[in-house]
């Protein structure tokens, strides 16, 4: 896979040195708020992560997500595609924007804009699909604005910080996609 540009960010293959800022954010509680992870993880665990996914099929590996910094590039997060179905043209996306700096300026929503490019124009999938919580209303405003349609609620499906906890199901088609990329080219 090639880098992947937009306006103000990439995507790129994950390296052994961005370990390092993954296990950074992936122990802040700020960060980890909308993910399903609940205990704290070693670097060794990461590490361990990072060799695993580096098996998995090439288009299933994590994906960094950079920003333009002057004349370099600056990590700020990660994302990927999972869960792919070559028969059903479907999978699952996630994204996570750790550099809390970069919050609430549209980068994730210009991430997800780059990964669904990737899904439906260079692996040729029908429909993506992901999960988020139903209290996490920041993810699901920026996914929203990427053309992800609400699809249905796994009722109080985790259990996080001491609550049962709904998780909602989002989807966009590759049609959908298709007619938001003429709206937005």
């Amino acid at each position: 896979m090639s880098i992947i540009y937009g306006e103000r960010i990439r995507l790129r293959a994950a390296e052994r040195e961005d370990v390092k800022k993954f296990h950074e954010w992936i122990n802040d509680p700020d960060v980890t708020f909308g993910l399903a992870l609940y205990l704290p993880m070693s670097m060794r665990d990461e590490e361990a992560w990072f060799e695993n996914v580096g098996k998995r099929p090439p288009e299933e590996r994590p994906l960094a997500i950079d920003l333009r910094a002057g004349d370099g590039w600056r990590l700020i997060g990660n994302s990927g595609i999972f869960e792919i179905d070559f028969v059903a043209h479907s999978a699952e996306v996630g994204i996570l924007i750790g550099d809390k700096s970069v919050w609430n300026q549209g980068l994730g929503t210009e991430a997800m804009f780059l990964l669904l490019r990737h899904g439906f124009e260079t692996l040729n999938l029908n429909r993506i699909l992901l999960r988020v919580y139903a209290d996490n209303l920041r993810a699901i405003r920026s996914y929203q604005k990427a053309g992800f349609v609400h699809e249905g609620t796994l009722r109080e499906a985790v259990f996080k910080r001491g609550k049962f906890e709904d998780v909602h199901l989002m989807s966009i088609l590759q049609r959908e996609w298709l007619v938001r990329k003429k709206e937005n080219p």
